[in-house]
């Protein structure tokens, strides 16, 4: 069984063919996927979505291109959407300085609510970085010293000091399509040396589609080619990893249940 740790089923691309994207990535050996919400808008869609498959989990945050646009979403309000059974992580958030669609010093805001509700909840904490590696690995060390919580680097693309610096605080680091790409050398180098017990696959669904299905929306069925090929990169078989990456998705994310 795979998971797929992060994608979003309610993006164009996917909600129009929901069901079947749903059963197709089951059809390829994905037990789980993780519904992740960018804006408070999408929270309840989200939500009700996970509510209708005992396979589906969701979160809630408001991702950093989104910051500016809610600046009334604090850990209280997260808290409190966070209240939901099927909602088990905070996020995504985190700080992009690629496209600089929000203020720098509001997404580091909402960054830190953020924190605070996933260290309030329990609940990992979803992150998003973009050549903001200094300001995030500074303020993930800074708030982890006001009181512990966890969470996973998703859709890791960053140096290898950067890995380095979130696993020594404790977090996951999830790999997308993106380390398949033929450029990506020194992210397989990175991939190939993350402790296994703290390594996650996902699809960032519908974005970032792995190879050999590149040019194609991404839909969570394709993880299995992400993880297919950090197998061979790591030296292992491609079930071994399947099951690595489903036991640490579970004992992140110990909100959800095993399928089953």
């Amino acid at each position: 069984m795979l998971v797929d740790s992060h994608c979003h089923l309610n993006y164009k691309g996917l909600r129009e063919d929901q069901t079947a994207v749903i059963e197709r990535a089951r059809a390829a050996g994905v037990g789980t996927m993780l519904g992740i919400s960018t804006r408070a808008s999408e929270w309840d869609e989200v939500i009700a979505l996970a509510g209708s498959h005992p396979d589906i989990w969701a979160t809630v945050g408001i991702h950093p291109h989104e910051a500016d646009a809610h600046p009334d979403v604090d850990a209280d309000r997260l808290v409190t959407a966070a209240a939901h059974d099927k909602v088990i992580g905070i996020g995504e958030t985190g700080l992009d300085y690629y496209y600089d669609h929000s203020d720098r010093g509001r997404q580091q805001a909402s960054f830190r609510s953020h924190i605070a509700a996933a260290r309030t909840t329990g609940l990992p904490l979803i992150v998003h970085t973009r050549d903001a590696e200094a300001d995030t690995a500074a303020i993930l060390a800074d708030e982890m010293g006001k009181g512990a919580f966890t969470g996973v680097i998703h859709c890791f693309t960053a140096s290898e000091a950067f890995a380095e610096q979130a696993l020594g605080l404790g977090f996951y680091i999830s790999l997308s399509g993106i380390v398949t790409f033929r450029n990506a050398r020194d992210l397989q180098a990175t991939a190939a040396a993350l402790p296994a017990e703290r390594l996650l696959v996902e699809t960032d669904a519908p974005f970032l589609a792995p190879v050999p299905m590149r040019g194609k929306t991404c839909e969570p069925a394709y993880v299995a080619h992400t993880a297919a090929f950090v197998a061979g990169l790591r030296g292992v078989a491609a079930d071994a990893l399947a099951t690595t990456t489903t036991d640490n998705f579970f004992r992140l994310f110990t909100r959800a249940r095993r399928p089953g």
